[in-house]
Parts: structure tokens; C-alpha cells; sequence
């Protein structure tokens, strides 16, 4: 027998304490006034100092899911690493973390890193269900951690970054339980967005092909999983994505998830074949009748017109989930599963209770999945899973704005000493948040050793 309702147990967010005002940044830059901040969406930055690398942001998150949660170190049987963010290419973060579970002895747990640009965290999640749905479980827990530093060289993509890991327990009886037999994946060879220069923390981006890629592996994966969809359900009265109360998706940054509420809704009008039914659903868009999904990445017309009319969809299904995307910027593995944090944290419990959530998950180069994940109808258990959580918005109330020129002095500290040894970082470890692991000092064999800032004195910030 599969072990029962195996999902999410538990979720754990962080976010760099320090962030860059996006409309001071456009006035730093000399951008046009609104191009960061209404073209893409963005309100503010998060970014990390010298002091943090992926290693010490995955220390962070994984000791405080464990902390907040109770969880024994022997109580895990698994730990997967999804990042693009490499400080070694030999040696796994997944290694790193294994100082947190020295003392308990318990060094029998699978797994190691998993890498393709932002979605490497999903095939972590996906290889921890998987798991524990596999004769290899041996009745112990699975860690998924996503964490990644997003930067850009100066220039118009700078405003696109952001920083953060998230940490995902999953097991059986879980809260937030992944649909069995609903995933959709996509996966084709394309230079959309990579980093090919390993002495930089930079990739190399084709903005438009990125953005093509992104769309035509939407519509592949959400029409896969309708098909699987109406496969699993043949006596289900709703369509597309009338059967999802709320839909998520990776950020690059925010405008383009707007986009793709409307893309769906063009997805689910193209295969309403019924010519009454499609009137009756999308009244007045008969023009577009004749258009495909192909010939349409970059028509406005389309994109507008489907955009204004289901406006309400984006409203209701997506805007709540794009909390932690507009106030820290695309954290790349972990920022889909932002997402679903920045839902819970949202969104009151009881209009979650018994639903569907729906999540689309991209990485460039490019690969790409669909699934679903079914909310438990246990009011006092989902309470208690999002009671969790009650330390995100005070968290991303309290950070620390900085100045565009220091922001950008910070940048060049990074970008001077990248891969540097031996290295004493210098950025400053009182703007770190109470908990925090950092960077002490890299040795002149390109040995890390990370220190932790003191915890407040009434348990986990």
C-alpha cells in the first residue's frame, strides 16, 4: 500500500533582511519613472551582502523548519538540495548541511543537489514524493530545500533579481497534499536564460527567447494536464481552470504572471470547441477564433484583450500569491513556492479548506511541470499548519531599506570577490536577521566555515 495524502507537512521561507526600494531604483538607474515598478511589477529587492552565499541561506532555513517545528535530526530520511546558485562544482549544499544532523549521528539520508536554472527546487519536491511513495522509504520524513541568489550585471535585467530559500518537510497525512497522477512536464534543450562563465555570478539572458520559452511551456503543460485532468475525473462538470481555486506560478518578476493568468484563459478559449459554449464563456472575442497558441507569444492584441476581460481571474485565483515575488524579487527555485506561501499567508484558511491549488513550475533551458496540490478539508490541522507561518509578514515588515548606491556598492563587493580565496567577507552581520547564518571566512584552500547571529530570546524570529 502507498502511504496516505503524501504532500507538504511543512514550509519555511526566508528572505535576505536588507532590500532596495525598485522606484528609488529607477531614479538611481535613470530608468523612465514606473519601469521597474509597473512594467515588471516590482516594489521591492531583496539581495544578499558578502556575507551570505546559498550555503549559508540553506543552513538558515533548514534550522529553522527544524526549530519551529520540533523536528528531530533523526527524524529525516532524505534531503534534497534545488539550486542554480553553484559556490562549488564538486561539492553539494546538500554536504554542507549535514554539519545540522552531526551531533544526532544520523548520516543515513538520500539525496544531493539538483540543478536546472529556477527548477531545480521542484525536482527536489518532486524526488521527495516520490520517495516516500517508493520501496526505498523507510518510514522517516523528506526535506526539500530550494535556495538561490539572484543577481544581474548593471543594466535592465538588474531590477529582476532578488534572493531566498524555502524548506519544504514532506510526508504522509500531509496538509497540503500533492494530486496523484496530476503532473505535466515539459522539457526541451533552448538558451533562454545561462550561465556559462563559471567565474561570474551572472547568466547570460535572451530576454525575448526567455519569455517565449516561459509562455510555450505553459500551454504545453497545462494542456497536458488537462487531458491527465479529465483522465482522473471523466465525471467532472467544470473545465480548465474553473477547477482550480488558485493558480501559482514561478516570477521572474510579476507582470509576466499576469500575462499568464490570461494566457490560460486564451488556453481553455482555444479548446472550447462548442461555438455556443465559447460565445456564451468569452463574449466579443470571436476575432481571435482563427489565432494559435504558436503565432500569438508577442500579440498584444490578444494579450490585452484576454487580460482585461478576465481581469477578475488574476484577482481571484493569482494576485495573493504574489506577496514575497513584489516585495523580495524572483528568488529563482524557491520563488514558486514563495508563492504558495505568500497564498497562505493571504489568504484567511477556511477559503482554502478542501481546494485545489494549482502550480506551474519553469526553469530555463528549459524545464517545466504542472501539478496540482489538493488543500486538507481538517479545519484544526490546516490551522495549525498556516499558524506556522505567522512570522512572514511581521519578518518582511521589519527588514532594512538600503540606498541604490549602496545596494550597488554592495553588488560590486560581491562581484570583485567571487570565488576569492582567502576571503574575509565585510558586509555587515547586525543587519542580519536574529538566527542567521553567515560567512565568517573562506581559507586559502576555498574552505567556508559560516557562523550563526544570536536567536531572540523568546524561541525562533
Amino acid at each position: 500500500m502507498w502511504p496516505e495524502n503524501v504532500g507538504i507537512l511543512a514550509i519555511e521561507v526566508l528572505f535576505p533582511s536588507q532590500y532596495v526600494d525598485q522606484t528609488e531604483l529607477e531614479q538611481f538607474d535613470g530608468a523612465s519613472a514606473g519601469k521597474y515598478t509597473i512594467g515588471l511589477g516590482q516594489s521591492k529587492m531583496g539581495f544578499c551582502s558578502d556575507r551570505e552565499d546559498v550555503n549559508s541561506l540553506c543552513l538558515t532555513v533548514v534550522t529553522r523548519l527544524m526549530e519551529r517545528h520540533q523536528i528531530k535530526a533523526t527524524d529525516i530520511g532524505r534531503l534534497e538540495v534545488g539550486t542554480e546558485t553553484i559556490v562549488d562544482k564538486s561539492k553539494s549544499v546538500k554536504s554542507v548541511l549535514m554539519q545540522l544532523f552531526a551531533d544526532s549521528g544520523n548520516t543515513d539520508m538520500e539525496g544531493i543537489d539538483t540543478t536546472n536554472a529556477c527548477y531545480g527546487g521542484t525536482a527536489a519536491l518532486f524526488n521527495s514524493i516520490n520517495w516516500v511513495e517508493s520501496s526505498s522509504w523507510d518510514g522517516r520524513l523528506a526535506l526539500a530545500v530550494c535556495a538561490d541568489i539572484a543577481v544581474y550585471a548593471k543594466g535592465a535585467a538588474r531590477p529582476t533579481g532578488g534572493a531566498g530559500a524555502i524548506a519544504m518537510l514532506v510526508g504522509p497525512n500531509a496538509p497540503l497534499v500533492f494530486e496523484r497522477g496530476l503532473r505535466a512536464t515539459h522539457m526541451e534543450h533552448a538558451y533562454d536564460f545561462y550561465k556559462p562563465d563559471l567565474s561570474s555570478e551572472y547568466p547570460t539572458v535572451d530576454g525575448k527567447l526567455s519569455i517565449q520559452c516561459y509562455l510555450s511551456a505553459l500551454d504545453t503543460c497545462y494542456q497536458l494536464y488537462r487531458k491527465k485532468f479529465e483522465k482522473h475525473n471523466p465525471q467532472a462538470e467544470k473545465q480548465g481552470l474553473e477547477n482550480f481555486d488558485a493558480v501559482l506560478f514561478h516570477t521572474p518578476f510579476c507582470k509576466l504572471v499576469q500575462k499568464s493568468v490570461a494566457r490560460l484563459v486564451f488556453n481553455d478559449f482555444l479548446l472550447t470547441t462548442d461555438e455556443t459554449k465559447r460565445a456564451e464563456k468569452y463574449p466579443a472575442l470571436e476575432r481571435f477564433n482563427k489565432a494559435t497558441l504558436a503565432s500569438t507569444y508577442f500579440d498584444r492584441d490578444v494579450e490585452k484583450a484576454f487580460m482585461t476581460q478576465f481581469a477578475n481571474v488574476f484577482e481571484e485565483k493569482t494576485k495573493k500569491s504574489l506577496l514575497l515575488a513584489s516585495q523580495v524579487g524572483n528568488m529563482y527555485t524557491p520563488s514558486v513556492y514563495s508563492g504558495l506561501v505568500s497564498l497562505l499567508v493571504n489568504e484567511t484558511p477556511e477559503n482554502l479548506l478542501g481546494k485545489r491549488i494549482a502550480v506551474f513550475s519553469y526553469g530555463s533551458g528549459l524545464a517545466a511541470s504542472m501539478y496540482s496540490i489538493k488543500v486538507t478539508s481538517n479545519s484544526d490541522v490546516f490551522q495549525k499548519f498556516v499558524g506556522k507561518l505567522d512570522y512572514v509578514l511581521p519578518l518582511l515588515n521589519s527588514r532594512e531599506k538600503v540606498a541604490p548606491q549602496v545596494f550597488s556598492e554592495l553588488m560590486e563587493i560581491r562581484e570583485k570577490n567571487n570565488h576569492a580565496a582567502p576571503y574575509t567577507p565585510t558586509g555587515s552581520i547586525s543587519a542580519l536577521f536574529p538566527g542567521t547564518y553567515y560567512l565568517k571566512s573562506v581559507d586559502e584552500m576555498h574552505r567556508r566555515t559560516y557562523e550563526r547571529t544570536p536567536t531572540i530570546s523568546n524561541g525562533v524570529h
